[in-house]
């Protein structure tokens, strides 16, 4: 069987770099990755500010559903870990209720929990179950208008950023914690809190250095030779399978495997089929901008140990805010009382930001919301935003990104991670690692691509224990200064 020849990847994300790390694995020499940026990380790289506060993307946890990937992070930073067990929750009215919402009811007012268990019985026992034609359907038929109005639906609007009968619901998976009424009356009558589920409950984070420190790592695990820095490409021509750089250079490829967005991508390649590009033009998503207030002086109690708080109120712009400095006492600079949050809003066509304002506004309603004491200093304010943040998941999404995904495949144009495969259910760090690796298994003909075709199973964790490849990822590979 002909080899895949010659395989240039766009983008040093986590679906990049899984892609070149199975490639220099595999021992298939003949790769090329080009990044736009100055380093690794994509999405999931990390920042420095002036005053020496470091900051993500994001609030990015690592968990995951892969034995061969774990494998591959601890080569990467052997022990320099931070373990936590997640301490999350829902800011209501000045009043942290444990996460997940539905299953703490007894932390609410009488009257709201009173409204939230009523709307779980009749969402129960409602009878003959439809297929939801929507997300707003699906809120109302799983958990019912009590809890709907309470937090699905005013928190989905702000982290989406589209009105919720325009989406989807297949994505859900594992991501929602769905209902179990023996459980919540058990919970209910026994006033105690129930916080222990979903796949995140426990996490690792680096102990230095942000998310981006693990994507570093990795990229030290390869050859420098090949990784190319500030490449961004600006034209992929298809049928003379060529690629060209913003330098002028054009680069050769038999296979391309592209973890740009789909719809940056469609744009900037030529000979591509009318009917692919028509299909492109039909994405959504919707740009996250991330606000990080270093901060010096008291602290709210209500704060110690949480990880992150879900705020559905239109008073506050934020979806979520991350106590960054629980993570690691290194992201913030050395001295006494120093700590810091980062707040993430959602920006799209239906929640359009000020963003020359978006930092006053974000500390005066975290002031409001009791997060920030009046005596506390803001001696940091960073600011950063992205374009593609979330992927969304509208209806009707599959009919138009598969096909997508297909045309390009057949130009020997392979689209994956977070928004070259466009699908949000695996587009975790460790779903979009590992979509390059079964990329390129696929194409070496050694393995199939199962996170994409088979994301349920996945994410039931059919691949924690993974023999296959669990052998390779931790073992010796050539040395990372190896020449091409």
């Amino acid at each position: 069987m002909r080899g895949p020849g010659r395989i240039v990847i766009l983008g040093a994300g986590p679906a990049g770099l899984g892609a070149a790390y199975r490639l220099h694995e595999l021992g298939h020499d003949d790769w090329l990755l080009c990044e736009a940026r100055e380093g690794p990380g994509g999405l999931a790289a990390s920042w420095v500010d002036p005053r020496g506060f470091t900051w993500d993307c994001g609030g990015h946890v690592q968990f995951s559903h892969y034995g061969y990937y774990d494998a591959v992070l601890d080569r990467a930073l052997g022990d320099r870990w931070l373990h936590h067990r997640r301490r999350a929750g829902v800011w209501l009215d000045g009043e942290l209720i444990p996460y997940p919402l539905q299953h703490n009811l007894h932390r609410l007012p009488p009257a709201a929990r009173e409204r939230a268990l009523a709307g779980l019985e009749q969402a129960a026992h409602t009878s003959p179950r439809k297929v939801p034609a929507d997300f707003h359907e699906w809120v109302l038929g799983t958990f019912g208008e009590g809890l709907a109005a309470l937090f699905f639906e005013p928190y989905n609007e702000k982290v989406w950023g589209y009105p919720l009968r325009e989406l989807g619901w297949s994505w859900i998976g594992e991501r929602v914690a769905l209902p179990d009424l023996a459980r919540l009356r058990r919970q209910l009558a026994a006033g105690v809190d129930d916080a222990d589920w979903g796949p995140n409950r426990t996490f690792r984070f680096p102990e230095r250095g942000g998310t981006g420190a693990i994507w570093t790592a990795v990229a030290a695990l390869l050859p420098a030779a090949r990784l190319r820095y500030r490449a961004p490409a600006v034209r992929v021509q298809a049928t003379e399978r060529t690629l060209t750089l913003a330098s002028g250079e054009r680069i050769g490829w038999e296979r391309l495997i592209s973890t740009l967005p789909l719809d940056r991508l469609a744009a900037m390649t030529t000979g591509l089929p009318e009917a692919t590009r028509e299909l492109a033009g039909r994405l959504r998503h919707s740009s996250v901008h991330v606000v990080g207030i270093g901060l010096r002086g008291p602290r709210p109690a209500a704060l110690a140990g949480v990880g992150w708080l879900y705020f559905p109120a239109a008073t506050s712009p934020y979806y979520r805010v991350t106590v960054f400095s629980n993570y690691s006492p290194h992201h913030v600079p050395a001295g006494e009382g120093y700590w810091s949050l980062m707040a993430e809003v959602c920006e799209s066509p239906h929640r359009p930001v000020a963003a020359r304002e978006l930092g006053g506004a974000v500390v005066a309603a975290l002031r409001a919301d009791g997060l920030l004491p009046d005596e506390t200093e803001v001696v940091s304010l960073w600011q950063h935003r992205e374009e593609h943040g979330y992927p969304t998941p509208f209806r009707g999404r599959d009919a138009v990104v598969d096909p997508l995904l297909g045309g390009f495949d057949r130009l020997g144009i392979h689209s994956r991670g977070r928004f070259g495969a466009w699908k949000y259910e695996v587009a975790n760090q460790d779903h979009a690692f590992m979509q390059g690796v079964e990329l390129v298994e696929r194409l070496l003909g050694v393995g199939e691509e199962v996170t994409l075709r088979d994301p349920e199973r996945v994410n039931a964790g059919a691949y924690l224990s993974d023999p296959v490849r669990l052998g390779s990822a931790g073992g010796e590979t050539r040395a990372a200064s190896e020449k091409p």
